[in-house]
């Protein structure tokens, strides 16, 4: 489910049916390079936008039906050819990945919400293509569930985040709560803290769950790999209570134990 620090996309694991795994794994690639231009090295904020809109002349090139210029991208036109791929949800992530790197600070939920409309939104879209299941009421669901998946990132990576200058929760939550930035700074996880996290986890937890029908919607293999990042995502949120939101000095992530309880938890609902 998770890989690297692309984290919540589900890289052609075993449980996903052999013939999407080539083209879920192209996908994939092409988003970590981009997630890699906006977060890694130590390049200047405008070469990194240059690199990005080179890869949106690319995916301009698959649009057009011409041959892109690096192997990355002629695999990727070859799976967006063959499944019949959208390629609005791969402008979306070049979007999403354009934005981190010059938007640091969130004024508010809905803005958060935008973000996570193209930065974990388009992962489901572009599955839910390939499952040849991209219907609206299963876009819907699946929308709940990759913000849900992008938030608990986000709850989860507070301190990793703030060390390169971003802060995911909204500014009018912080202040409604009594939580400064220095906090976050200095990792105090004080009863303000807890409080607003408390309601961060609680709201991410009910977004995960009103996108939980998509898990019995989608069948066979892709259900059950479905239900397990449902299960995976809500076990993050419960370590996070367990630790009482200290995420500074306690990160949440899934061991092999927290597996057999995911899979014990994935069977058909």
């Amino acid at each position: 489910m998770s890989v690297d620090h692309y984290e919540n996309f589900p890289v052609a694991s075993i449980l996903m049916p052999k013939r999407l795994r080539k083209p879920v794994a192209a996908i994939y690639h092409f988003a970590r390079a981009a997630d890699d231009i906006a977060d890694e090295g130590e390049s200047s904020n405008e070469e990194r936008l240059r690199q990005l809109d080179e890869f949106r002349d690319e995916l301009t090139h698959i649009a057009n039906h011409e041959t892109p210029l690096t192997p990355l991208f002629q695999n990727l036109a070859t799976e967006v050819h063959q499944h019949a791929l959208p390629m609005q949800p791969l402008y979306d992530l070049l979007d999403a990945f354009s934005q981190d790197v010059v938007k640091k600070r969130y004024a508010n939920f809905d803005e958060v919400l935008d973000y996570c409309r193209r930065s974990a939104n388009p992962v489901g879209n572009l599955l839910l293509h390939l499952y040849e299941e991209a219907i609206p009421v299963n876009i819907a669901y699946s929308d709940a569930i990759c913000t849900s998946l992008q938030i608990i990132n986000f709850w989860q990576d507070v301190a990793k985040d703030y060390a390169i200058g971003r802060i995911y929760l909204p500014l009018d939550e912080l202040a409604q709560y009594g939580v400064s930035e220095d906090q976050i700074a200095q990792g105090s996880t004080n009863d303000a803290w807890r409080k607003l996290m408390q309601f961060q986890v609680d709201r991410a937890r009910a977004m995960m769950l009103s996108g939980k029908p998509l898990g019995s919607i989608l069948t066979g293999r892709t259900g059950l790999e479905m239900r397990m990042i449902i299960a995976g995502g809500l076990r993050i949120l419960s370590k996070l209570e367990s630790a009482q939101y200290d995420m500074f000095r306690h990160r949440p992530v899934l061991k092999p134990f927290d597996w057999v309880i995911m899979l014990a938890k994935s069977a058909p609902y």
